[in-house]
């Protein structure tokens, strides 16, 4: 079975010497559960996996059970280390209580148990970490497969990936169009926004949560006010809530709005937003069109691949915890730009032959970012800057 890159950074962490929990976060269908197991079978120490995906929510006390077996098993058996893993932990009511709890008596009793905490919902573990676990736990982030993991793994084209875009899940069905998006309705949509969001979230309207997340999605890789989406929305509300339902289908990986880059931080919250997927499926199966349909269709294309780039950059900045911006003056654009301490990097993806813009132009005579990239064929090719490690522009 294949692994991602990331099995070695938890084999790693499970193999140290008990420090912190290992929270591993990510959105869904994206293999955290897969990877953890992988490395659970490899790594040749006595483990227990729960999964709280089904169990009542307010039955946190399931926790203190699972913590219970563990220290039984290593009682019973004399074992001087357990791995416990609880994958879905958000879904449980006050479980960062009950983690600290557990975790502070093993520390107290030099008891050795090793913990990885498993979530999918990043605004529900974060307010838990930072509620009650601060200093006692360390994230590792996972996104969507790259374009070289789903290459490697399932043999999927470039244009494929920009098209089908990155869930392993639906990689075998490509070939069966109406299958694979009834796949990314049902196991990755539905069930994000059903049960991360709306079981979890206080949501006062859900039909207008689902419209925002629709037109959002459909306008990935394009500006539009929250004023004018209000516009295009059946159901009444205001640029406050539209921009609290965006904020939450982010933080579920599902898409988000990039805020114009300004160096004034006020500018940059006022700013009209660049909606962007985190998985490129999410646009092409919404799209009404086959695959050979989009190819041939050049305006069709021209999104699916600034999208694509996007869904890429964006997704490693959620790993990587660098900030992602777009950059607009009257007609000159640039369409990403990437910020991490006080290194700048500006993105230009292009699906033609056109290399030159004004809007590259103005933007570095304004700025002087530390690289310019051009992703096109005029610049780097569009299958290596897929397979490129972001983290590294920034050295």
């Amino acid at each position: 079975m294949y692994k991602r890159k990331i099995y070695s950074t938890i084999m790693q962490r499970l193999s140290e010497r008990r420090t912190f929990i290992q929270v591993i976060m990510g959105p869904r269908q994206i293999g955290k559960s897969t990877v953890v197991k992988q490395v659970l079978d490899d790594i040749n120490k006595p483990f227990l996996f729960y999964s709280a995906d089904t169990v009542p929510s307010i039955s946190s006390t399931w926790i203190s059970d699972c913590w219970s077996n563990a220290r039984l098993q290593m009682r019973t058996q004399g074992l001087t280390e357990m791995i416990l893993v609880i994958d879905e932990i958000q879904k449980l009511r006050n479980w960062s209580e009950y983690v600290k709890k557990e975790w502070d008596s093993d520390s107290l009793n030099h008891i050795n148990i090793k913990v990885a905490l498993l979530g999918s919902s990043r605004v529900l573990l974060e307010k838990g970490l930072a509620e009650s676990l601060m200093g006692r736990y360390e994230e590792i982030r996972m996104s969507h497969w790259s374009y070289v993991e789903m290459k490697d793994a399932f043999g999927i084209t470039l244009e494929q990936y920009m098209y089908f875009g990155a869930y392993p899940g639906g990689a075998s069905i490509i070939c069966d169009e109406e299958r694979w998006k009834n796949y990314i309705s049902g196991a990755i949509v539905d069930a994000t926004i059903n049960k991360d969001i709306l079981m979890d979230a206080p949501i006062g309207k859900p039909a207008l949560f689902r419209q925002t997340f629709e037109l959002s999605v459909a306008y990935s890789g394009k500006i539009l006010s929250l004023t004018k989406m209000l516009g295009s929305l059946q159901d009444a509300g205001n640029t406050v809530t539209l921009a609290g339902y965006l904020n939450l289908l982010g933080d579920s990986g599902l898409v988000t709005g990039l805020q114009k880059f300004s160096i004034d931080a006020a500018r940059k919250r006022a700013s009209i937003p660049k909606y962007q997927v985190y998985n490129n499926a999410l646009l092409s199966s919404t799209l009404g069109l086959t695959y050979k349909e989009v190819v041939r269709d050049s305006k069709k294309w021209g999104q699916i691949y600034e999208s694509a780039i996007g869904a890429f950059i964006v997704s490693e900045a959620f790993v990587n915890r660098f900030e992602v911006f777009y950059w607009r003056d009257g007609n000159d654009e640039v369409d990403f730009i990437l910020k991490k301490n006080n290194k700048i990097i500006a993105v230009e993806a292009k699906s033609n032959s056109e290399s030159h813009t004004t809007g590259i132009d103005r933007f570095r005579n304004l700025y002087n970012p530390d690289a310019i990239i051009i992703v096109g064929e005029s610049g780097i090719k569009p299958e290596d800057f897929l397979s490129m490690d972001l983290k590294k522009l920034f050295d």
